[in-house]
Parts: structure tokens; sequence; C-alpha cells
């Protein structure tokens, strides 16, 4: 929990009542929480433009995490489709580094069988990103798609995503990462350190950027006419204000001027729909998550600390006994 904004030294582990269910909300027993950026971006209240959402001198949820995957132990009135017992994931709305959350019945499907609690939630908020990126851009069948930031959270899961979709995929990453993303499926990987992305010319009918530190021209210099840009990362470019809601904000405002191109900043939402689309993929053995770290309730702070970092490989996740 936290009752304060600022790093992870804010954060302390409390007892606090049950959160209480609704009408058309779940109680899950929790089995592991994901930690991305989302749980970053609520510690710290920053960009300071999110306080608008969160709350503007102290956060108004003061229990930490989104991604969450357990059991239901109760279910409100008017959920149909869960019931006691049920294995489950998606994003809950009371915090999910607890032994127990809510979600609303809009933001859960039932758990993957194919995953581990563990993978499982580290799946919902990185992963359902990805899948609305990818929806985006309009990638299938035979396109050529580039991930930058491919061996992150939310690039790895684009990787496999568009594998899946049928797209041949290269992936930008550092050369520690690279083997991992060929093993995601990437047919190619770009070592940022060595090359830049336009290496190959204008030859990508979709980039995912996920990384967010290059200007919207070289991004566009790599796409084919009739391309399509999907920007949803870039924590340091709207600085401490807007961060990367900045480019999100801003790209549209520049796509009439990029008649060649389709330029999209996303923001992605919490989509029960998303998430049964990705079990889907799970359970078909064409989606698995980059597992980088698991840190215990207690050690909830540290796993923060991990993901500060900006270089963790995969998902972190928080387990609960």
């Amino acid at each position: 929990t936290q009752d304060r904004y600022g790093d992870a030294d804010v954060l302390s582990v409390r007892a606090t009542e049950r959160p209480v269910v609704g009408d058309g909300e779940v109680l899950i027993a929790v089995r592991a929480a994901g930690c991305g950026p989302d749980v970053m971006h609520v510690m710290t209240g920053k960009p300071y433009f999110a306080r608008t959402m969160l709350g503007l001198t102290k956060p108004k949820q003061t229990t930490a995490g989104r991604d969450v995957a357990g059991t239901v132990v109760a279910v409100g009135d008017g959920v149909e489709g869960f019931a006691v017992g049920d294995e489950v994931y998606g994003a809950a709305t009371s915090g999910s580094f607890a032994e127990y959350a809510v979600a609303p019945v809009t933001q859960l499907t039932h758990k993957p069988a194919a995953l581990s609690f563990d993978e499982a939630a580290g799946v919902p908020v990185s992963g359902g990103t990805a899948l609305q990126a990818l929806q985006k851009a309009g990638v299938g069948a035979g396109s050529r798609v580039l991930v930058i930031g491919a061996g992150g959270g939310v690039g790895s899961f684009a990787v496999q995503i568009a594998v899946a979709m049928g797209a041949v995929v290269t992936g930008v990453s550092s050369a520690a990462k690279a083997s991992q993303v060929r093993e995601l499926g990437a047919s190619d990987v770009i070592d940022y350190a060595r090359q830049e992305i336009d290496r190959d010319g204008a030859v990508y009918d979709a980039i995912i950027d996920t990384a967010g530190n290059r200007k919207v021209s070289l991004l566009r210099r790599a796409l084919k006419p009739g391309g399509t840009l999907v920007i949803v990362g870039g924590e340091s470019a709207g600085g401490a204000l807007l961060g990367g809601f900045l480019r999100a904000l801003l790209l549209p405002l520049r796509s009439p001027f990029a008649r060649s191109h389709t330029l999209v900043g996303l923001i992605s939402t919490e989509s029960a729909e998303s998430y049964t689309e990705l079990a889907r993929l799970a359970d078909a053995g064409q989606l698995r998550p980059l597992i980088g770290a698991t840190y215990p309730l207690a050690q909830a702070a540290d796993a923060v600390r991990a993901v500060s970092t900006g270089h963790a490989t995969g998902k972190v996740v928080v387990t609960v006994a």
C-alpha cells in the first residue's frame, strides 16, 4: 500500500479490510500479480498529467497493482459466467498486490489452462496493450512488422501475437536479449546499439514502438507507403509533466501531414475481450509470457525497483502465498 507519491520507499505492507465485492464484480483470492510500468506510474504520480486520473495530491487507490491471477471466492449480483472456485485472470480495480482483490467482469476472464498463476499474472495489461496495438495497425497474414523494445513486457507479447497473426516479425532489442527475441518468434533482430531501424529502408507494413526513444521522422523512414506506426511507449518524451502521454496526444495531429502513413498514439483499455483472446492464444501454444523475475508480496517494493530500471527482461511478477 501507499499513502503518498514517491519512489518504492513509499510502499509498505499492512493489514487492511478485505475488499467488498459489488454488482458486476468478482472477489479474487490472489495468487500472483503482474508488475509493470503502470504500477510505477501510480506509485510516483508521474507524469503529473496522470494525477488528473490517479489523484491530485495523493493516490486514490492505496493498494498497488492491476494485473491479477487467482481464484474466485465470491461473486456480486448480476455476475454470469463465473463461480466460486474458478481460476481467473485480468485487471483488478482494488489493487492486486494483496491477498484479495476485486475485478469487474468487464476486465476479467478465465485463466488459460496452459499457464501457471505466475505466468497468467504477467499477461493482462502488457498483453492487452500489445494485442490492441497490432489490431490498430491492421496486422494480418503476410504483414511485415517491426517491434521496437521486443525484449520488454509489451514488446515480447507483440512479437508472439504478430507471429500468431501470420506476420513476419523483426525485433529491436539489445544484443543480450536477441536470442530470447528469436525464441519468441522473430525472424530477425536488430541490435539497437549497432544498427538503426531503417537499415533496410521502407519495408515494414507496421511498426509497434514500445520504447519511444526515436523521432517519428526516423520511424516513418522504415515504413512502407500505406504503413502504420503505433506508439505505445515513450516514458521520457514528455518529461515529468506529460511523459509518454505527449507522443500519444500529439501523434494524431501529425497524421494529416503524413499522407502516406497512418500514425496512431495508443492508450490501451483493460478489456475482458482482449484477455479472452490472449487466453485462446496461450492455450493454443502460440503465446507464453516471458517472466523475468518473481518477488513475494513482502518484497513488492523490490519488484517495482526492478521495473523502474527499464531493463527488465519480460514481465516482473509479485507472488502471493
